[in-house]
């Protein structure tokens, strides 16, 4: 999706778009304050003005991921088959110009071309155990991990939130760092602790059976089961594993996908830490973030009127968009989903009133399902008689309408990176506040991993040298 670059921007110029973003956020707070199951109980097409809704009327996915979303497929002109509303054409371009680009500013190298489960920059034995989608984010990571610790001198990597390490692993075996791993979860550690042994052994296995490649003693992380307290400094987060030969502790917190608070805390104890001097930290699960305290944590977003960001907002920015307009381009059953859900919930609140927005345990294959038998299944799922006399007519009605439902929820999608900018930059923000120098760098390609800004702080001026950590490694 094309976007605003985070690099570089002054710091009236930061503020000025956090003042466009809660603006333009008000202004379409209906769309993005919707609940797409709630579709044909509140009737949400019909809150949309009625040139919107001849523009996208009709229009099937691929169309609306080319010409709604900007996202064509490779080679492919976008052709309007009919003059759309310049207030429509304004939401788009707006959506463009103020949300924050998630496309990496250097050629992407296919590392799963020759296969798809494997990457092609890592070897076999760090792949042991690893997704794709987290092989690439370790090594990507861990890759701008090790530049930032070489250019401030750090002497020891906090990994917060390591969960069974996979991160805490590459940087400290793979890398040659030094790394302490932090963990609220004493199953993911333990967990962590055996990974490690038999990615210790299995490095020791090829260096015996290849000489040449031998690097040297090798160290573990070292794991801490330990939650930290997002009201609170965390002092075993900043305990040095071992006395510097020379000078204090020097330590980088990091955090991958450092879930809600998590991300607010690190920033804190960078900011508070004098022993803390490098951040590199990848937020997500922005819908747990606690108000106050996890957002906003800038004085200036905060005395921003309409600053305020609901869960349903928060929870919308955690969305993919670049994997939705893949689903759209292909326009598979399964985009029929949202349309099922939201018949199912007329049927609810008929037999119901009171029950708002059940949650409905994942129902399998819904793409080989007619809306009937998805209702009845529902309905068994939310405690109420899979039996209830149905109203075919009016679900066919329903069923009818896919295609809008698939349009307002690609608006409110459309709008959803806007929520995550406001965000991150109300974080870095809050940096600059406090007298630190802070960038959002696009780190992971998109389509592996949507919540792929990282936000780098340093306690030292690296002007250019930013630009080394967003390069690819060859």
């Amino acid at each position: 999706m094309p976007g605003l670059s985070a690099r570089g921007l002054s710091l009236e110029e930061r503020r000025q778009l956090a003042v466009n973003l809660t603006r333009v956020l008000a202004l379409y707070r209906s769309i993005l304050d919707a609940y797409i199951i709630e579709f044909f109980t509140d009737n949400l097409w019909g809150t949309l003005p009625c040139s919107w809704q001849e523009a996208l009327d009709g229009l099937d996915p691929p169309q609306l991921a080319t010409l709604l979303l900007g996202m064509p497929r490779e080679g492919e002109v976008a052709r309007y088959r009919s003059v759309w509303p310049l207030t429509l054409l304004a939401l788009k371009s707006t959506a463009y110009a103020l949300a924050f680009t998630r496309t990496p500013g250097f050629q992407t190298p296919s590392e799963f071309l020759e296969n798809p489960s494997q990457s092609s920059r890592l070897t076999a034995p760090f792949r042991k155990h690893v997704r794709p989608k987290k092989q690439h984010e370790i090594r990507r990571l861990g890759e701008l991990v090790k530049k930032l610790s070489d250019l401030t001198g750090c002497t020891q990597v906090v990994d917060v939130g390591s969960g069974q390490g996979h991160l805490s692993r590459f940087m400290a075996l793979g890398l040659g760092l030094t790394v302490k791993s932090i963990e609220g979860d004493q199953r993911l550690v333990e967990r962590a602790q055996r990974l490690d042994q038999e990615l210790l052994q299995a490095l020791e296995k090829e260096e015996r059976r290849n000489p040449q490649v031998r690097s040297g003693p090798r160290h573990c992380p070292h794991h801490v089961v330990r939650w930290v307290d997002p009201t609170a400094l965390c002092e075993e987060l900043l305990r040095p594993l071992e006395k510097p030969a020379r000078g204090g502790a020097r330590l980088l917190l990091t955090g991958l996908h450092a879930c809600g608070d998590l991300s607010a805390t690190l920033l804190r104890h960078f900011c508070r830490c004098p022993e803390v001097v490098a951040l590199a930290s990848v937020g997500c699960c922005y819908m747990k973030l606690s108000d106050p305290g996890g957002y906003p944590l800038s004085q200036w977003v905060a005395g921003l009127p309409g600053h305020m960001l609901p869960y349903r907002l928060r929870e919308g920015a955690c969305h993919a968009l670049e994997e939705y307009a893949v689903r759209l381009q292909r326009a598979g059953p399964g985009l029929r989903t949202h349309c099922y859900r939201a018949a199912l919930e007329t049927v609810i609140r008929r037999a119901r009133p009171e029950l708002r927005r059940p949650g409905v345990q994942g129902i399998p294959r819904v793409h080989e399902l007619k809306i009937e038998e998805y209702v009845q299944r529902g309905l068994q799922r939310v405690g109420l008689d899979p039996q209830l006399p149905l109203n075919l007519a009016a679900l066919q009605a329903h069923q009818a309408q896919e295609n809008r439902v698939v349009a307002f929820f690609s608006l409110a999608l459309l709008l959803a990176p806007l929520v995550e900018t406001l965000i991150l930059l109300d974080r870095l923000l809050y940096l600059q506040e406090h007298g630190f120098h802070a960038e959002l760098l696009p780190i992971f390609s998109p389509e592996l991993s949507p919540r792929n800004l990282v936000l780098v702080a340093t306690k030292m001026p690296l002007g250019q040298a930013f630009s080394v950590l967003e390069t690819e490694d060859s």
